[in-house]
């Protein structure tokens, strides 16, 4: 099985990107390190959304962009070839639903950790402020990218209510548009180009940073067999 990938990274910061497996990533000190996370990641994935897959797996390096952001804190401004074609209802759907199971999953984990206000790992800066370093931390963090990622492809949305609620308004809110298949392309906020094929990744892609960092630090210290694993990681 050939995973395309998109290679972002300054200097060796590098974030690689699964363009098929939206959403999937790794990240690395260099390519290699980045690489060598991939395949773990792949099979994670296909394990989580109920795709066929071969544990066979090639990388293919297609899309490249040298970046200023800081790419160790998950800054990133890249937008995929891919991710500025028309979509078709029945692409959507599958996207959509994804996304919407990883925040209904995101929630199932979030839940399952025993103590939400314990700190589970060491705080540091970065790009957006403080590192989250609790479940309830990480849960708001990721929850309250809702209002951001819609009103970039200019839909009005919120972060009132669970990640789940306020993440489905906004594609009730997406879909009130007859044209919003289109999948246009917006300059966003400092001047970063976003899609609605983009918005769909980011959820997902998002979602799967802070679920990481949420159950490999909860298991170090509540042990996993009291905390739930619904990503496959």
């Amino acid at each position: 099985m050939t995973v395309n990938c998109a290679w972002e990274h300054n200097n060796n910061d590098t974030m690689l990107y699964s363009i098929d497996c939206v959403g999937a990533y790794a990240r690395g000190e260099n390519l290699e390190i980045a690489k060598s996370k991939m395949s773990d990641e792949i099979l994670s994935y296909m394990s989580w959304s109920g795709r066929e897959f071969s544990s066979e797996l090639d990388f293919k390096i297609t899309e490249e962009k040298s970046s200023n952001l800081n790419i160790k804190d998950a800054d990133s401004d890249i937008i995929f070839k891919k991710e500025k074609q028309i979509l078709t209802i029945e692409e959507y759907i599958i996207l959509k639903m994804l996304a919407l199971k990883s925040a209904n999953d995101f929630e199932d984990l979030y839940n399952s950790v025993p103590d939400k206000d314990k700190i589970l790992k060491n705080s540091r800066k970065t790009f957006y402020g403080r590192l989250p370093i609790t479940a309830n931390e990480m849960y708001l963090h990721t929850k309250n990218v809702n209002e951001y990622y819609f009103s970039e492809i200019e839909v009005a949305a919120d972060n009132s209510g669970s990640i789940y609620e306020c993440r489905n308004r906004g594609f009730e809110e997406l879909e009130s548009n007859p044209k919003f298949l289109s999948n246009a392309v917006f300059e966003g906020s400092y001047g970063e180009e976003w899609s609605l094929r983009k918005v769909l990744r980011r959820f997902i892609w998002h979602d799967r940073i802070h679920a990481k960092a949420m159950y490999r630090s909860a298991v170090k210290v509540f042990g996993a067999q009291n905390v739930k694993n619904p990503f496959y990681f």
